[in-house]
């Protein structure tokens, strides 16, 4: 279980809030961010640190704290960090264009769009899982939503059940259970469907888009000469793995400045109609576990249910005192990265870490910057409630 440092007091005290706008903190931005970054670092123990803030649809800051790799390189905006989950959300956002097209529809069963059924494709097991081994006739009920959700029945990763099966544990689309394997099938479905390249898709859609020069879903050469390696929870190093398959549930290389672009533009509407945002941002489902892990907990019973967060498309939604907003995380053994956005004052935070040791700081520093008030579920996201902030919340 991740640990969750105390929130760090600053003087950050809010006036109580309006319908219209956020109270600006009495400090500069930049102060608190500085601030709360110095002491993440020194509290964990991590090694390097990149935060970005948006604000009304601009970034507003970038900067980086810290070591790119053992050898003492200094970690930079345009170092290139491994992306992790977050290409979930940016692939549900590429999924929502072919939506606006026309060319994919969210509640048609998969099954319209491929040529044969699912476990007749055999010998894909290496870049997207063994569908020879799904013998549940309920794959034919599985929609892209249910995929973009994790409600479509399967663990995080096939690997995860006896004999490295595929395997539909509930009926789709009836709970939350974080699920890899589900992104994963999304694109085949794309690629083996309707024809198309994912990674090509995603540049041309995404990357090219908003100017996201060292993005990639896959290992790029010239990403040697700044790149990340990381370090893990004992504080051991490993180098960057350098991914050659596009995977849609976590191959983006990306680096801070490249993912505020992308968060920027997509809190000013860039790139989709206002139908799709909405669509991806609404609560489609309701979460119904005390923790996003383990993935395929139970269900807690229906009057312990937390009613502020909900599933969206490719991320996970919430109401806070601010209202609607949205978040998702990347995490691996020497990665933690998270995304948390509401949606009043277009505001963003997105924190890079290349060691897992910094996550701990990540919902004091969101708190910080948005309030303790946006109400970021971290305490689902982590597995329980982080100590309160003494000045952070407002009254």
């Amino acid at each position: 279980m991740r640990a969750i440092l105390p929130l760090i007091a600053l003087p950050l005290a809010f006036s109580p809030l309006t319908a219209s706008a956020i109270p600006p903190p009495p400090i500069p931005i930049e102060q608190v961010v500085e601030t709360m970054a110095g002491a993440a670092m020194k509290q964990t123990g991590a090694r390097g640190l990149a935060i970005a803030v948006v604000e009304e649809g601009q970034v507003t800051l970038v900067k980086t704290w810290g070591e790119r790799n053992a050898a003492g390189d200094p970690l930079t905006p345009d170092t290139v960090m491994y992306g992790a989950s977050l290409t979930k959300a940016v692939f549900a956002y590429t999924v929502m264009q072919l939506v606006d097209e026309g060319r994919i529809d969210l509640d048609a069963p998969i099954s319209t769009y491929l040529s044969k059924p699912l476990p007749a494709y055999t010998g894909f097991g290496d870049d997207y899982a063994p569908y020879e081994t799904l013998k549940d006739e309920r794959w034919r009920k599985i929609t892209p939503r249910m995929l973009l959700t994790h409600s479509a029945g399967f663990s995080n990763f096939f690997w995860d059940n006896p004999g490295e099966q595929l395997v539909i544990h509930f009926e789709p689309g009836s709970r939350y259970a974080y699920s890899g394997d589900g992104m994963i099938l999304l694109q085949f479905v794309l690629e083996k469907g309707l024809g198309l390249d994912l990674g090509a898709e995603m540049q041309r859609r995404v990357f090219d888009r908003f100017g996201m020069k060292n993005t990639s879903m896959k290992w790029r050469p010239d990403f040697a000469a700044n790149l990340a390696d990381g370090w893990h929870e004992d504080g051991k190093a490993e180098v960057h793995d350098e991914r050659s398959r596009v995977r849609a549930a976590g191959s983006m290389d990306t680096t801070i400045g490249d993912f505020a672009k992308f968060s920027a533009g997509f809190m000013r509407g860039d790139g989709l109609t206002p139908a799709s945002r909405a669509e991806m941002l609404k609560a489609s489902l309701p979460i119904t576990t005390a923790s996003q892990f383990q993935t395929l907990q139970p269900e807690l019973p229906p009057e312990k249910r937390r009613k502020d967060l909900a599933a969206g498309l490719g991320v996970v939604v919430f109401e806070g005192r601010y209202g609607h907003g949205f978040f998702k995380g990347g995490h691996n053994e020497m990665t933690a990265n998270t995304w948390a956005c509401i949606e009043l004052g277009k505001r963003c935070v997105i924190i890079l870490s290349n060691d897992v040791r910094a996550e701990k700081a990540f919902p004091g520093i969101v708190s910080a910057v948005l309030s303790e008030a946006a109400g970021v579920p971290y305490d689902w996201e982590y597995g329980f409630r982080p100590n309160a902030p003494s000045a952070a919340a407002p009254p």
